[in-house]
């Protein structure tokens, strides 16, 4: 068996590859190819820095990397690692790490990150053995959301470059997916909540599947009623909705989301391995 870059594989053999890695997963898996072209565009997945395990021409085993300067620093984020079933058990991740973080290395990246769920701990323990360490705690919610009764919501839609970011709260605790380089890079819509005509709260939403990116209050008050009409907007747009990775370090967000009537279905922890001394 053999480790090289995914650069000369082609988009459907890794996409293969990935869902029959993913068939018996914690969570389902979406199956669509455009859901995946989509959101790894987004991400800014780098199949040449991205890797396989081949055997004897057939991909067994994949690493694929988003990579970006985030808080100035050039980073490879794991959007993705698996193995197929088959082949499990024979150190197939702890062989394609071994060859990937001496090529990014080579290549200036100085930080590698991942997102694994909490309950998985044969990962946990691999990712630990490699070198990475725990770092955020993240919370991920689904599910309708609840009606409340309060007065006529104000909704503006607006455009991503009408967005001041720096003005926004809490942008460091977003994961990878979440944060402006990726929004900016895929296709999302951008929503203001006013209250007597005044800016209360935002978010940043996919309608056509109800997956909302980023979402917070803006007055210092942070009221239950702020946020039951934030969410009556998100409503608005979508009554269905998901949340990923929501920092547990966000107290009152959680205490909201789950008080709106949302399920806490699944928890991640956000790892990372600083690379520069490698």
């Amino acid at each position: 068996m053999k480790v090289q870059r995914l650069s000369h594989t082609s988009f459907d053999a890794v996409l293969n590859c990935f869902l029959k890695a993913f068939e018996n997963y914690y969570v389902k898996m979406p199956t669509d190819k455009e859901y995946y072209r989509e959101r790894w565009k987004a991400a800014k997945v780098d199949f040449n820095l991205s890797y396989g395990m081949f055997d004897e021409g057939k991909l067994i085993g994949f690493l694929i990397h988003a990579v970006d300067k985030r808080n100035g620093v050039l980073t490879a984020f794991n959007t993705g690692t698996g193995v197929l079933p088959a082949y499990r058990g024979k150190r197939v991740v702890r062989s394609i790490y071994d060859f990937a973080l001496k090529d990014l290395y080579e290549n200036g990246v100085n930080k590698v990150k991942l997102e694994v769920i909490t309950a998985n701990e044969i990962a946990i323990r691999s990712y630990k053995g490699i070198g990475f360490e725990i770092g955020k705690r993240f919370k991920c919610f689904k599910g309708e959301l609840e009606d409340r009764m309060i007065a006529p919501i104000e909704l503006k839609a607006i455009d991503s470059n009408e967005i001041s970011w720096d003005d926004l709260p809490n942008q460091h605790v977003y994961s990878w997916d979440n944060q402006k380089e990726s929004l900016l890079n895929g296709i999302y819509s951008y929503f203001q909540v006013l209250n007597h005509n005044k800016v209360e709260s935002f978010f940043i939403i996919q309608p056509e599947n109800g997956y909302v990116a980023q979402f917070d209050i803006l007055n210092t008050q942070n009221s239950s009623a702020s946020w039951q009409r934030l969410f009556m907007g998100i409503k608005k747009v979508s009554s269905t909705i998901k949340i990923n990775n929501v920092d547990e370090k966000c107290k009152e967000k959680n205490k909201q989301v789950l008080a709106i009537g949302l399920e806490n279905h699944v928890d991640q922890y956000e790892m990372e391995l600083v690379i520069k001394n490698i």
